[in-house]
Protein backbone atom coordinates (compact mmCIF):
# COMPACT_ATOMS: atom_id res chain seq x y z
CA UNK A 1 0.00 0.00 0.00
CA UNK A 2 0.96 3.43 -1.19
CA UNK A 3 0.03 6.75 0.52
CA UNK A 4 1.06 10.16 1.29
CA UNK A 5 0.70 10.47 5.11
CA UNK A 6 0.84 7.84 7.68
CA UNK A 7 -1.04 8.98 10.94
CA UNK A 8 -0.03 7.04 14.03
CA UNK A 9 -3.06 8.05 16.25
CA UNK A 10 -6.32 8.63 15.56
CA UNK A 11 -7.19 11.26 18.93
CA UNK A 12 -7.83 14.63 18.57
CA UNK A 13 -4.79 15.64 17.10
CA UNK A 14 -4.53 12.75 14.64
CA UNK A 15 -7.83 13.18 13.65
CA UNK A 16 -7.98 16.61 13.32
CA UNK A 17 -4.81 16.27 11.20
CA UNK A 18 -6.73 13.81 8.91
CA UNK A 19 -9.44 15.68 8.70
CA UNK A 20 -7.58 19.02 6.71
CA UNK A 21 -5.52 16.53 5.07
CA UNK A 22 -7.44 14.05 3.60
CA UNK A 23 -9.44 16.02 0.86
CA UNK A 24 -6.25 17.06 -0.85
CA UNK A 25 -3.46 14.23 0.34
CA UNK A 26 -3.85 10.54 0.49
CA UNK A 27 -4.19 9.67 4.44
CA UNK A 28 -4.02 6.66 6.58
CA UNK A 29 -4.35 6.59 9.92
CA UNK A 30 -3.29 3.99 12.17
CA UNK A 31 -5.05 3.18 15.80
CA UNK A 32 -4.57 0.90 18.93
CA UNK A 33 -8.37 1.36 19.48
CA UNK A 34 -11.20 -0.50 17.03
CA UNK A 35 -12.96 3.08 18.33
CA UNK A 36 -12.77 5.64 21.25
CA UNK A 37 -12.48 4.18 24.31
CA UNK A 38 -14.22 5.97 27.65
CA UNK A 39 -12.02 8.63 28.55
CA UNK A 40 -11.48 11.26 31.44
CA UNK A 41 -14.03 14.23 30.76
CA UNK A 42 -12.00 17.06 29.75
CA UNK A 43 -12.70 20.66 29.07
CA UNK A 44 -11.97 22.27 26.21
CA UNK A 45 -11.13 26.14 26.14
CA UNK A 46 -13.98 28.55 24.60
CA UNK A 47 -11.22 29.37 21.64
CA UNK A 48 -11.75 26.52 20.32
CA UNK A 49 -15.26 27.17 19.08
CA UNK A 50 -12.28 29.31 16.08
CA UNK A 51 -10.91 26.01 15.10
CA UNK A 52 -13.55 23.50 15.03
CA UNK A 53 -15.67 26.32 13.19
CA UNK A 54 -13.16 26.54 10.34
CA UNK A 55 -13.43 22.72 10.08
CA UNK A 56 -17.27 23.37 9.52
CA UNK A 57 -17.33 21.08 12.69
CA UNK A 58 -18.93 23.79 15.11
CA UNK A 59 -22.99 22.87 14.04
CA UNK A 60 -21.84 18.98 14.63
CA UNK A 61 -20.48 19.96 18.06
CA UNK A 62 -22.80 21.88 19.22
CA UNK A 63 -25.74 18.63 18.06
CA UNK A 64 -23.36 16.55 19.96
CA UNK A 65 -24.52 17.84 22.91
CA UNK A 66 -21.39 18.40 25.38
CA UNK A 67 -22.01 20.13 28.69
CA UNK A 68 -21.14 24.26 28.43
CA UNK A 69 -19.06 25.31 31.17
CA UNK A 70 -20.36 28.42 32.74
CA UNK A 71 -17.74 29.16 35.06
CA UNK A 72 -14.56 28.12 36.99
CA UNK A 73 -14.24 27.78 40.87
CA UNK A 74 -10.87 27.32 42.67
CA UNK A 75 -9.50 27.71 45.83
CA UNK A 76 -6.08 27.66 45.22
CA UNK A 77 -3.54 29.71 47.58
CA UNK A 78 -6.30 30.37 49.67
CA UNK A 79 -9.36 28.45 51.53
CA UNK A 80 -11.38 31.45 49.75
CA UNK A 81 -12.67 30.02 46.27
CA UNK A 82 -12.22 32.26 43.36
CA UNK A 83 -14.86 32.23 40.49
CA UNK A 84 -14.59 33.37 36.95
CA UNK A 85 -17.51 33.29 34.83
CA UNK A 86 -17.00 33.06 30.70
CA UNK A 87 -19.48 36.60 30.32
CA UNK A 88 -16.21 38.61 29.38
CA UNK A 89 -14.49 35.98 27.09
CA UNK A 90 -15.02 36.90 23.08
CA UNK A 91 -15.14 33.20 22.77
CA UNK A 92 -18.42 33.01 25.02
CA UNK A 93 -18.71 29.27 26.87
CA UNK A 94 -15.73 26.77 27.77
CA UNK A 95 -17.01 23.31 27.57
CA UNK A 96 -17.09 19.98 29.72
CA UNK A 97 -16.94 17.39 26.93
CA UNK A 98 -18.02 13.32 27.03
CA UNK A 99 -14.28 12.78 25.16
CA UNK A 100 -15.53 9.18 23.65
CA UNK A 101 -18.26 11.44 22.00
CA UNK A 102 -15.97 13.77 20.98
CA UNK A 103 -13.42 11.23 19.80
CA UNK A 104 -15.45 9.42 17.94
CA UNK A 105 -16.85 12.69 16.28
CA UNK A 106 -13.19 13.97 14.58
CA UNK A 107 -12.88 10.09 13.75
CA UNK A 108 -15.80 9.82 12.03
CA UNK A 109 -15.33 13.45 10.09
CA UNK A 110 -11.86 12.35 8.88
CA UNK A 111 -13.28 9.29 7.38
CA UNK A 112 -15.93 11.07 5.54
CA UNK A 113 -13.43 13.56 4.19
CA UNK A 114 -11.16 10.70 2.99
CA UNK A 115 -9.25 8.82 5.31
CA UNK A 116 -8.70 5.46 5.80
CA UNK A 117 -8.14 4.46 8.98
CA UNK A 118 -7.04 1.01 10.63
CA UNK A 119 -8.07 -0.28 13.92
CA UNK A 120 -7.60 -1.86 15.83
CA UNK A 121 -3.59 -1.90 14.50
CA UNK A 122 -0.46 -1.93 16.57
CA UNK A 123 2.72 0.01 14.80
CA UNK A 124 5.09 -1.96 15.21
CA UNK A 125 8.16 -1.08 13.06
CA UNK A 126 9.52 2.31 11.34
CA UNK A 127 12.04 2.37 8.77
CA UNK A 128 13.32 5.17 6.88
CA UNK A 129 14.70 5.41 2.93
CA UNK A 130 16.19 8.21 0.53
CA UNK A 131 12.29 8.79 -0.69
CA UNK A 132 9.75 6.62 1.52
CA UNK A 133 8.71 5.85 4.98
CA UNK A 134 7.81 1.81 5.77
CA UNK A 135 5.61 1.72 8.59
CA UNK A 136 5.31 -2.07 9.78
CA UNK A 137 1.83 -2.91 11.46
CA UNK A 138 0.16 -5.85 13.27
CA UNK A 139 -3.41 -6.17 12.58
CA UNK A 140 -5.32 -9.30 13.71
CA UNK A 141 -2.40 -11.15 14.93
CA UNK A 142 -0.94 -10.40 11.19
CA UNK A 143 1.90 -8.09 10.14
CA UNK A 144 1.07 -5.77 7.18
CA UNK A 145 3.35 -3.16 5.81
CA UNK A 146 2.74 0.69 4.15
CA UNK A 147 5.12 3.29 2.39
CA UNK A 148 4.39 6.99 2.97
CA UNK A 149 5.93 9.92 2.28
CA UNK A 150 5.36 11.23 5.55
CA UNK A 151 4.88 10.26 9.27
CA UNK A 152 2.98 12.11 11.58
CA UNK A 153 2.94 10.50 15.38
CA UNK A 154 0.04 11.31 17.55
CA UNK A 155 0.55 8.54 20.26
CA UNK A 156 0.34 10.37 22.84
CA UNK A 157 2.69 11.88 25.76
CA UNK A 158 4.62 8.46 26.02
CA UNK A 159 5.34 7.55 22.72
CA UNK A 160 8.93 6.55 21.75
CA UNK A 161 8.46 6.10 17.42
CA UNK A 162 10.69 9.04 16.51
CA UNK A 163 13.81 8.23 19.45
CA UNK A 164 15.60 6.34 16.25
CA UNK A 165 15.51 9.52 14.09
CA UNK A 166 16.70 11.97 16.33
CA UNK A 167 13.66 13.13 18.70
CA UNK A 168 14.44 13.16 22.22
CA UNK A 169 11.33 13.25 25.41
CA UNK A 170 11.90 15.46 27.39
CA UNK A 171 9.64 14.36 30.79
CA UNK A 172 9.65 17.03 33.00
CA UNK A 173 7.21 15.59 36.09
CA UNK A 174 5.75 12.46 37.57
CA UNK A 175 2.43 13.44 37.44
CA UNK A 176 -0.55 11.48 37.52
CA UNK A 177 -4.43 11.71 37.91
CA UNK A 178 -6.84 8.48 39.44
CA UNK A 179 -10.44 9.49 38.87
CA UNK A 180 -13.79 8.07 39.87
CA UNK A 181 -17.26 9.25 38.85
CA UNK A 182 -20.59 9.31 40.64
CA UNK A 183 -24.82 10.21 40.22
CA UNK A 184 -25.98 13.70 40.58
CA UNK A 185 -28.78 14.13 42.59
CA UNK A 186 -31.63 16.14 42.42
CA UNK A 187 -29.83 19.67 42.98
CA UNK A 188 -27.97 20.62 39.86
CA UNK A 189 -26.71 23.80 41.38
CA UNK A 190 -23.13 22.87 39.88
CA UNK A 191 -23.92 22.83 36.95
CA UNK A 192 -22.10 23.79 34.20
CA UNK A 193 -18.94 24.85 36.98
CA UNK A 194 -15.94 23.28 37.03
CA UNK A 195 -14.12 23.41 40.70
CA UNK A 196 -10.08 23.23 41.48
CA UNK A 197 -8.66 22.72 44.67
CA UNK A 198 -5.06 22.79 45.98
CA UNK A 199 -4.33 20.14 48.69
CA UNK A 200 -0.86 19.26 50.76
CA UNK A 201 0.21 16.56 48.31
CA UNK A 202 -1.32 17.69 44.63
CA UNK A 203 -4.80 19.07 43.46
CA UNK A 204 -8.29 17.74 43.60
CA UNK A 205 -10.44 18.74 40.16
CA UNK A 206 -14.64 18.21 39.85
CA UNK A 207 -17.24 19.08 36.91
CA UNK A 208 -20.54 17.47 36.48
CA UNK A 209 -20.79 16.21 33.23
CA UNK A 210 -23.71 15.78 30.34
CA UNK A 211 -25.09 12.25 31.76
CA UNK A 212 -26.02 13.42 35.24
CA UNK A 213 -22.68 12.16 36.63
CA UNK A 214 -19.85 13.78 38.62
CA UNK A 215 -15.98 13.57 38.10
CA UNK A 216 -13.87 13.69 40.88
CA UNK A 217 -10.14 13.62 39.86
CA UNK A 218 -7.03 13.60 42.36
CA UNK A 219 -3.52 14.51 41.02
CA UNK A 220 -0.39 14.04 42.47
CA UNK A 221 3.00 12.60 41.78
CA UNK A 222 3.27 8.69 41.13
CA UNK A 223 6.29 8.27 43.84
CA UNK A 224 4.45 10.14 46.61
CA UNK A 225 2.35 8.23 49.17
CA UNK A 226 -0.43 10.69 48.15
CA UNK A 227 -0.73 8.04 44.72
CA UNK A 228 -2.02 5.27 47.26
CA UNK A 229 -5.34 7.28 47.32
CA UNK A 230 -5.53 6.44 44.01
CA UNK A 231 -5.51 2.57 44.18
CA UNK A 232 -9.36 1.83 45.62
CA UNK A 233 -12.64 3.46 45.31
CA UNK A 234 -12.43 4.20 49.23
CA UNK A 235 -9.40 5.56 49.24
CA UNK A 236 -9.84 8.22 46.62
CA UNK A 237 -13.03 9.03 48.97
CA UNK A 238 -11.28 9.35 52.35
CA UNK A 239 -8.92 11.22 50.67
CA UNK A 240 -11.45 13.89 49.69
CA UNK A 241 -12.75 13.91 53.02
CA UNK A 242 -9.87 15.54 54.28
CA UNK A 243 -11.45 18.59 53.13
CA UNK A 244 -14.63 20.41 53.68
CA UNK A 245 -14.74 22.68 51.25
CA UNK A 246 -14.29 19.77 48.35
CA UNK A 247 -17.15 17.75 50.08
CA UNK A 248 -19.50 20.89 49.70
CA UNK A 249 -18.28 21.05 45.85
CA UNK A 250 -19.09 17.59 46.07
CA UNK A 251 -22.32 17.08 47.99
CA UNK A 252 -24.88 17.13 44.95
CA UNK A 253 -23.40 13.95 44.19
CA UNK A 254 -23.43 9.74 45.20
CA UNK A 255 -20.24 8.34 44.51
CA UNK A 256 -21.46 4.86 45.39
CA UNK A 257 -20.17 1.90 43.69
CA UNK A 258 -17.61 -0.52 43.46
CA UNK A 259 -15.20 0.33 40.31
CA UNK A 260 -11.87 1.54 40.92
CA UNK A 261 -10.47 4.73 39.98
CA UNK A 262 -8.95 5.08 36.81
CA UNK A 263 -4.95 6.04 36.25
CA UNK A 264 -3.71 8.26 33.69
CA UNK A 265 0.14 9.31 33.23
CA UNK A 266 -0.79 13.39 33.19
CA UNK A 267 3.05 14.45 33.28
CA UNK A 268 4.14 17.39 31.11
CA UNK A 269 6.45 16.40 28.26
CA UNK A 270 8.36 17.68 25.23
CA UNK A 271 9.74 16.24 22.09
CA UNK A 272 12.69 17.76 20.92
CA UNK A 273 12.53 18.50 18.11
CA UNK A 274 9.17 18.29 17.03
CA UNK A 275 9.61 17.47 13.54
CA UNK A 276 12.35 16.33 11.19
CA UNK A 277 12.98 14.79 8.19
CA UNK A 278 9.61 13.92 6.52
CA UNK A 279 8.29 13.55 10.11
CA UNK A 280 6.10 15.31 12.55
CA UNK A 281 4.30 14.54 16.16
CA UNK A 282 1.55 16.39 17.09
CA UNK A 283 -0.64 16.63 19.96
CA UNK A 284 0.67 14.97 23.43
CA UNK A 285 3.09 13.21 21.28
CA UNK A 286 4.71 16.59 20.65
CA UNK A 287 3.89 18.19 23.55
CA UNK A 288 1.56 17.33 26.71
CA UNK A 289 0.05 19.95 29.02
CA UNK A 290 -0.75 19.37 32.84
CA UNK A 291 -3.72 19.13 33.20
CA UNK A 292 -3.86 21.94 35.56
CA UNK A 293 -3.70 24.40 31.92
CA UNK A 294 -7.08 23.26 31.29
CA UNK A 295 -5.48 23.56 27.26
CA UNK A 296 -4.11 20.11 26.37
CA UNK A 297 -7.25 19.51 24.13
CA UNK A 298 -7.11 22.86 22.40
CA UNK A 299 -3.25 22.16 21.96
CA UNK A 300 -4.22 18.60 20.04
CA UNK A 301 -6.70 20.37 17.75
CA UNK A 302 -4.60 23.57 17.22
CA UNK A 303 -0.97 21.34 16.68
CA UNK A 304 -3.43 18.73 14.48
CA UNK A 305 -4.54 21.75 12.17
CA UNK A 306 -0.56 23.18 12.29
CA UNK A 307 0.68 19.78 11.44
CA UNK A 308 -1.39 19.01 8.42
CA UNK A 309 -0.20 22.56 7.21
CA UNK A 310 3.20 21.70 7.80
CA UNK A 311 2.57 18.22 5.85
CA UNK A 312 1.10 19.77 2.80
CA UNK A 313 3.37 22.71 2.16
CA UNK A 314 6.06 19.90 2.65
CA UNK A 315 4.49 17.49 0.39
CA UNK A 316 5.03 20.81 -2.52
CA UNK A 317 8.42 21.07 -1.61
CA UNK A 318 8.64 23.67 0.98
CA UNK A 319 11.64 23.61 2.74
CA UNK A 320 10.86 25.56 4.95
CA UNK A 321 7.51 23.90 6.48
CA UNK A 322 8.91 21.97 9.29
CA UNK A 323 11.32 24.42 10.47
CA UNK A 324 8.34 26.89 10.56
CA UNK A 325 6.40 24.21 12.38
CA UNK A 326 9.14 23.61 15.21
CA UNK A 327 9.52 27.16 15.46
CA UNK A 328 5.80 27.52 16.12
CA UNK A 329 5.52 24.70 18.61
CA UNK A 330 8.77 26.26 20.83
CA UNK A 331 6.88 29.28 21.34
CA UNK A 332 3.89 27.23 22.69
CA UNK A 333 5.82 25.83 24.58
CA UNK A 334 8.15 28.17 26.34
CA UNK A 335 4.37 30.26 26.99
CA UNK A 336 2.90 27.08 28.22
CA UNK A 337 6.15 26.37 30.69
CA UNK A 338 5.73 30.04 31.79
CA UNK A 339 2.12 30.18 32.60
CA UNK A 340 1.85 26.84 34.22
CA UNK A 341 5.05 27.81 36.69
CA UNK A 342 3.08 31.01 37.48
CA UNK A 343 0.10 29.28 38.45
CA UNK A 344 1.76 26.67 40.61
CA UNK A 345 3.90 30.04 41.89
CA UNK A 346 0.53 30.90 43.50
CA UNK A 347 0.38 27.93 46.20
CA UNK A 348 2.49 28.88 48.63
CA UNK A 349 0.78 27.22 51.96
CA UNK A 350 2.69 24.36 51.74
CA UNK A 351 6.31 24.81 51.14
CA UNK A 352 7.15 21.96 53.23
CA UNK A 353 5.61 19.50 50.77
CA UNK A 354 7.62 17.25 48.41
CA UNK A 355 4.88 17.43 45.50
CA UNK A 356 5.05 21.70 46.03
CA UNK A 357 8.84 21.72 46.29
CA UNK A 358 9.20 19.82 43.14
CA UNK A 359 7.26 22.57 41.57
CA UNK A 360 9.28 25.39 42.94
CA UNK A 361 12.23 23.91 41.81
CA UNK A 362 10.92 23.06 38.04
CA UNK A 363 10.00 26.79 38.21
CA UNK A 364 13.88 27.63 38.74
CA UNK A 365 14.84 25.95 35.66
Amino acid sequence: METDVVIIGAGPAGATAAINLSPFRRVVVIDRLAEPANRMSESLAPAARRLLSDMGLWNDFLADGHSPRYATRSAWGSQVPDERDSLADIDGTGWLLDRKRFDARLRKTAIARGAKILAPARVVGLDRSMSHWTVKFECSSVTHSINARMILDCSGRSSQLLTPFGAIRQTHNRLICGWIHGSILENDSGQGISYTESAPEGWWYTAQMTDRRRLLAWHTDADLPSAAAVRTRSALLEKARQSTSLLNAISDTSFDGSEPPSVIAAHSSTLKPPAGENWLAAGDAAISFDPLSSQGLFNAIYTGLAAAEALDRALNGDQSAMGEYTERLGMIDAAYQSHLSAWYGLETRWMDQEFWRRRVKMALT
